[in-house]
């Protein structure tokens, strides 16, 4: 089975094909093409994603970035000339523009695609609906409906959160149950009880801020560049703490989480004190969300038994915290499997849709009724 799978939940542009194949009941994943187009750069100098310019962006990497992938995956066949379109043809094309009809950079581009070029050998077409930013995800879900209308290929909406979790199965096939998943993003700080695979439970999440959100908002306090999660990490690195700043809720008897007097502490600690070596704050930053991280995830689970802790989302990238979850869990709990994602799967990426679909190949809709939901829970 080839899946193609669409991200556009927040500012990545993320294209995967993916090819599973399955021998007596054990699958392999075979990546045939994984690319993202960032747009870091273009909302660096507002500290922040703008919505309606992260849409305007997707609009215009989605056709590159698919047209590349597919060459990648040498399924990219232009279609023999002929002197006259079919009726058909022309049908089909003024029904592709009402699905674009509120994308119209995008219906510019991909006419002129999908006459030129044949149907892909996919079998599959996978799109993040949600939840994310809901002018982006929009962009994704019309592009991923109007290939699946012009190439009459199945379609299957897809939970972001959801994804977060399954891209482990990658470089892990055979993951045991029940497994506590942490996801912490810009965007989202959830513990979710996975009793397998669809079955979810969110058993804890942010009040506020999350943890990506905190990490961004004290970077700007600190006149970081944007992302601040990564600057902060580069800048705390081998850095000692002095415990300068509160660890907000991590005595709690839930697992809930706020990161908003995080911000607070550390906006107010530099108005007092003036001059402070960034390099110092930026490590107490990092230690204040590591160590309530930490905490509330094996809290737990203990007292929900797993037998996996699943680490996901972008701030699943740092490299300190994966550094000290794993000394935390071999010492509390060595007979939990730890797991998380390689780097480059970390943040938003196609293929962890791609993978999430193959798990959900069979819960096919029709894409007259795909719709974003910037709000869709994984409950």
């Amino acid at each position: 089975m080839k899946i193609l799978a669409i991200e556009t939940s927040c500012d990545d542009t993320g294209i995967a094909i993916l090819e599973v194949n399955t021998l007596n009941n054990k699958k392999n994943f075979n990546v045939l093409s994984n690319l993202v187009a960032s747009q870091i750069e273009i909302h660096k100098k507002y500290g922040g994603v703008f919505p309606m310019m992260a849409k305007r962006e997707h609009q215009n990497n989605l056709l590159p970035i698919l047209i590349t992938a597919l060459k990648e995956s040498d399924l990219l066949k232009i279609k023999p000339k002929t002197k006259k379109f079919k009726k058909s043809l022309d049908l089909k094309i003024q029904k592709i523009k009402k699905i674009l009809d509120h994308e119209p950079s995008l219906i510019k581009k991909i006419i002129p695609f999908l006459k030129n070029y044949e149907k892909p050998n996919i079998d599959l077409i996978a799109v993040t609906n949600g939840p994310g930013l809901e002018p982006c995800l929009w962009v994704g879900v019309n592009f991923a409906r109007a290939l699946s209308y012009f190439w009459n290929i199945p379609i299957v909406p897809i939970n972001h959160i959801e994804s977060h979790i399954l891209v482990n199965f990658l470089e892990n096939k055979n993951i045991e149950f029940p497994a506590l998943a942490l996801i912490v993003s810009g965007g989202h700080t959830q513990l979710i009880l996975v009793k397998g695979i669809g079955k979810y439970k969110i058993i804890g999440e942010t009040r506020d801020d999350a943890a990506g959100e905190c990490f961004d908002k004290c970077a700007k306090i600190l006149g970081l560049p944007y992302p601040g999660g990564p600057e902060i990490s580069k800048l705390a690195k081998g850095i000692e703490t002095k415990n300068l700043f509160p660890r907000p809720m991590i005595s709690t008897k839930d697992y809930d989480f706020s990161f908003s007097g995080l911000k607070t502490a550390v906006l107010y600690y530099l108005q007092k004190n003036k001059n402070q070596n960034k390099k110092q704050i930026s490590a107490e930053i990092q230690q204040a969300i590591i160590d309530v991280l930490i905490k509330k995830t094996l809290k737990a689970a203990k007292d929900y038994n797993v037998k996996t802790i699943i680490l996901g989302g972008g701030v699943s990238a740092n490299q300190e915290l994966k550094k000290q979850m794993t000394e935390k869990i071999n010492l509390e709990l060595p007979k939990i499997n730890f797991l998380y994602p390689q780097i480059n799967h970390s943040t938003d990426n196609g293929l962890m849709v791609a993978v999430s679909a193959w798990f959900h190949r069979k819960k096919i809709v029709s894409w007259k009724n795909i719709k974003a939901n910037a709000n869709l829970r994984l409950n």
